[in-house]
């Protein structure tokens, strides 16, 4: 099979699908190695709510960036783009299958469409406009731009908060609109014109059940001891890896702000809205391709394995 005809897989979905296991399956039966998509994975010492595949279950199949960003870092989409298309070069190099996994969205938006250049990332007006969105919702961040950047506003849907929230940290910054910088964009690497998005979507009632679960297990496995060693050690309890979700209400037990229980309580429910909000997100990217089901059952990776030999012409 030439170059130009073997796709870059992405294995996309909602948190606690499967996506892992089934890149796992497919990139052995595919000749191929996983390049972490998921912005939480990327951070070291962050282990017990990120779902990371321990080395010993992924089966000799390489993955690559996955735990190699310190905390304290607020590692960007955009970094994270740049180094995913370097990395299915490197792959391909080797005649192996490059196959993206994990649950961001956002992530996989930046490869498709590379950022444009633009001010540098500042965390503490990032930080405020997310707990605006948190408080008021991402239709509230999208009225305040229709005020500050008319154009911009009509560019974004107002619920794709990571573009409002961006188009704002750059008007905020540096009083422009961001308008003013898309035809600065960069072109899109070659490798993600072969891009295949396909995306699992399990039985919404029993992927909350799961949810409910994993949350409690990850406490009971240590999760407030983990948290606490990272702030002891001096990780800002505002960093991108302790903001995440799993962890974001820790820190807030931590601070004594809530108790054990609500803080437990609180993740489920944070995670349960993340699930829905990554389908959404799916839901409104182009091309993406959906699979009923878990990643772990064999119907599902049979399907899928359908579906990509379809557009390759090969098991």
């Amino acid at each position: 099979m030439s170059l130009d005809q073997k796709p870059v897989i992405a294995i996309v979905g909602p948190t606690a699908s499967g996506k892992s296991t089934l890149g796992i399956e497919i990139a052995l039966e595919l000749n191929g190695e996983i390049i972490n998509c998921d912005s939480v994975q990327v951070y070291q010492e962050i282990e017990i709510a990120t779902a990371k595949v321990p080395l010993e279950e992924r089966k000799g199949v390489p993955h690559h960036l996955i735990d190699f960003v310190p905390p304290q870092i607020n590692y960007t989409a955009g970094e994270w783009a740049r180094a995913a298309a370097d990395k299915i070069d490197e792959i391909e190099s080797r005649g192996h299958v490059a196959l993206l996994v994990g649950g961001t969205g956002f992530y996989l938006r930046a490869l498709r469409q590379p950022f444009f250049p633009s001010p540098q990332t500042d965390s503490g007006l990032r930080n405020r406009i997310n707990k605006i969105r948190e408080r008021k919702g991402p239709e509230h961040l999208h009225r305040l731009l229709q005020r500050l950047d008319p154009e911009a506003s009509r560019r974004f849907f107002p619920r794709d908060w990571p573009r409002v929230g961006r188009a704002l940290e750059v008007y905020l910054q540096s009083g422009r609109s961001i308008v003013d910088q898309l035809e600065q964009r960069a072109v899109s690497s070659e490798s993600t014109r072969r891009l295949r998005v396909l995306a699992l979507n399990p039985p919404r009632p029993e992927l909350y059940d799961r949810i409910n679960q994993r949350t409690e297990e990850h406490f009971r496995a240590g999760l407030v001891s983990e948290v606490e060693r990272l702030l002891t050690k001096g990780i800002p309890p505002d960093s991108n890896a302790l903001g995440a979700h799993g962890y974001r209400r820790v820190v807030e037990y931590l601070q004594h702000k809530r108790s054990l229980e609500s803080a437990i309580e609180q993740t489920k429910l944070d995670v349960r809205h993340y699930a829905k909000r990554q389908l959404t997100w799916f839901r409104h990217e182009p091309g993406v391709e959906w699979t009923e089901g878990f990643g772990e059952e064999k119907q599902v990776l049979r399907s899928v394995l359908d579906v990509i030999s379809g557009s390759t012409g090969s098991k």
